[in-house]
């Protein structure tokens, strides 16, 4: 179990001098990108900090980040203790006001971390702003095309109700999180082997407001490396995680009162639905009728919307 918070010091919410900013990189095995995601944080001029976590790499990992000479960057390792113990532990040690936590094989887009200052300063209260992603495939190449969804609006405020029903921010590239609250939570469960970001980012909105700019701020590599993606995950793989977030006395004391088990369905069928279009997206079409099944078992109403974004991840979208 993560500790009860501690109260979050509203006198931190804003600062007279430049925020620092801390990048924390968990790393694993990533020596094909490590170098292009490290360079990418490297090119933004707001990051004070760049913090890789090497979780135990068997390949050279290590080797790459140490022949890059930038005094911003910092190598720690972790014993191969699982991605939430290597976020903690760079988290634990970074020294920025802000913290972003960057998968390794993933590349912010130029003035990333700029846009989210500017939001957090128009929203001075937020203790978490968050933006959106395009995907790219193994190759770099961009595979999305989710900037033709740039009107929609994702939410801002007490957004604890909408993330419980389903994670919208998906990625920690896409986010800035104040320091102070983000350990308040606890950090990272460690028990949890899926879907663990969004039980913490659940956690921190039941503690403070998020703030949502939407700009394209990440490209999210998505392949068959990918925990969230890999082929042999299906969706009973990420019920842990919804028990864990609806058995969370911080999360549940924030909710509205009768509100949970409708939430916990809303969960359950968003993280089918999340399985379900990553099966389309890598051509897994049996698999993803499956898990269509299993919606349709929860909701007739929700089949119809699973469906529609079963097309859209067709397209790309």
């Amino acid at each position: 179990m993560l500790d009860a918070p501690t109260a979050v010091p509203a006198a931190r919410n804003a600062r007279a001098m430049s925020p620092v900013v801390s990048v924390v990189i968990p790393a694993k095995n990533a020596s094909a990108y490590i170098d292009e995601t490290i360079d990418s944080a490297l090119a933004q001029a707001d990051v004070t900090e760049i913090i890789v976590v090497d979780d135990g790499s068997t390949d050279d990992t290590v080797a790459i980040v140490r022949s890059i000479r930038d005094p911003r960057l910092r190598l720690m390792t972790n014993d191969a203790s699982g991605v939430s113990a290597a976020r903690n532990l760079g988290a634990r040690s970074a020294r920025g006001d802000w913290l972003m936590f960057l998968d390794a094989d993933d590349r912010l887009r130029p003035d990333a971390v700029r846009t989210l200052l500017v939001a957090a300063k128009a929203a001075p209260h937020a203790v978490l702003v968050y933006g959106d992603y395009n995907t790219i495939d193994s190759e770099g190449r961009a595979s999305g095309r989710r900037a033709v969804l740039k009107g929609r609006q994702k939410p801002s405020g007490n957004v604890l109700e909408r993330l419980a029903g389903g994670n919208f921010i998906v990625n920690g590239g896409i986010m800035l999180v104040r320091a102070y609250a983000f350990r308040a939570t606890g950090g990272f469960d460690v028990s949890l082997r899926y879907c663990e970001d969004w039980h913490c980012w659940c956690r921190l909105a039941a503690l403070g407001e998020f703030a949502y700019v939407p700009k394209l701020l990440l490209d999210y590599r998505l392949h068959t490396a990918n925990t969230m993606n890999a082929a042999v995950r299906t969706p009973q793989d990420f019920f842990p995680a919804v028990a864990r977030v609806f058995n969370d006395p911080l999360v549940l004391g924030k909710l509205p009162p009768g509100t949970a088990p409708r939430l916990r369905q809303a969960a359950e069928i968003h993280l089918v639905t999340y399985a379900a279009t990553q099966a389309v997206r890598f051509g897994r079409y049996r698999d993803a009728l499956a898990y269509l099944g299993m919606v349709g078992r929860r909701s007739l109403k929700a089949m119809l919307r699973s469906a529609a974004k079963m097309a859209l991840s067709y397209l790309g979208i």
